[in-house]
């Protein structure tokens, strides 16, 4: 089985390159990344075809996806703050990339492509939890353009018979996840600055929530999708219906480093939605092999990895 990841040398893409190079069935993996957040480091272990450049480059995508049995596309302009700034920048990679990757995946002969949407596209719809049939009501660029990525997929897949299936993210945390910039997840962020011995900042009260999902969990789920080609154009939330608010997070981080954690409120930021937690019934279904990592253990995973690389850096 031949397998590209856009995006494969961030975040998420790194941690599902170190899944599949354990899958037997797995015969060659590439990857597509322009390194813009993610690093080639993360791939340096890994037995990996490295194509660089961006996923709106055609011929690239042409070389990278040649023969491939599927693609799993991660690449984007990741950050609700991000998007604010600059929402031409995300339209751009995340809208226009996900229309280049389908060209490519329908001038290759049609792989299976996995993509990755968001939590976000559910916005200012307060109902709880978040399931798949809700109407969205997307607060932020980046949202919008994570609705456009599963408007596009649904479109090729009925004009086209592309074989597709979505994935709606929902905060995805644990090793390997960056500290040091400014669009840094707040898992991820606060866990640096505690070892650092600086505070975190809350933008509101700390009881917004989140339903936090372990980045090998999501690896997981990938990993079983890739290998028995499910397909389904509808969303799937990728998370499991838990509902952490930020104070309870605070909790949890003092209690895997033993440190106390200081704080500093600020106000709300524009675009930040208040509450999140997954319907994870449709994603049950699917892929019943897989259980999510308890949340407790997740942190405790992430606190020593970032120990381990000796990151702990101011914020």
């Amino acid at each position: 089985m031949k397998i590209v990841i856009t995006g494969g040398a961030g975040f998420i893409g790194s941690n599902l390159v170190r899944a599949l190079t354990e899958q037997p069935q797995v015969a060659r993996l590439r990857v597509v990344d322009d390194l813009s957040t993610g690093h080639k480091a993360n791939l340096a272990d890994r037995d990996v075809e490295f194509f660089e450049g961006d996923i709106q480059d055609a011929a690239l995508l042409d070389r990278a996806f040649h023969g491939a049995d599927a693609v799993v596309h991660l690449a984007a302009l990741p950050s609700v703050p991000r998007s604010l700034r600059d929402p031409l920048a995300s339209h751009h990679a995340n809208a226009t990339g996900t229309l280049q990757v389908l060209e490519a995946a329908r001038r290759a002969g049609g792989p299976h492509v996995i993509a990755a949407s968001s939590s976000s596209v559910y916005g200012a719809n307060p109902h709880l939890p978040k399931h798949e049939d809700l109407a969205s009501a997307p607060m932020s660029p980046y949202a919008v353009t994570k609705l456009t990525t599963e408007a596009y997929l649904s479109a090729y897949h009925h004009s086209f018979d592309l074989p597709i299936l979505p994935f709606r993210f929902f905060n995805v945390y644990g090793p390997g996840q960056q500290a040091d910039h400014a669009y840094a997840a707040v898992i991820s962020k606060w866990i640096s600055a505690t070892l650092a011995g600086q505070p975190v900042t809350i933008h509101g009260d700390g009881t917004q929530t989140r339903d936090f999902t372990y980045v090998g969990t999501v690896c997981d789920v990938l990993t079983d999708a890739l290998l028995r080609r499910v397909v389904d154009p509808r969303p799937v939330n990728l998370a499991f219906g838990s509902r952490t608010s930020l104070l309870d997070l605070i909790s949890e981080i003092e209690t895997a480093t033993g440190q106390h954690v200081a704080q500093e409120n600020r106000d709300s930021r524009p675009g930040d939605v208040h509450h999140s937690q997954a319907d994870g019934g449709r994603l049950r279904a699917l892929f019943p092999a897989v259980k999510p990592l308890p949340f407790q253990e997740g942190i405790a995973r992430s606190v020593r990895w970032f120990r381990s690389q000796n990151r702990a850096m101011p914020i």
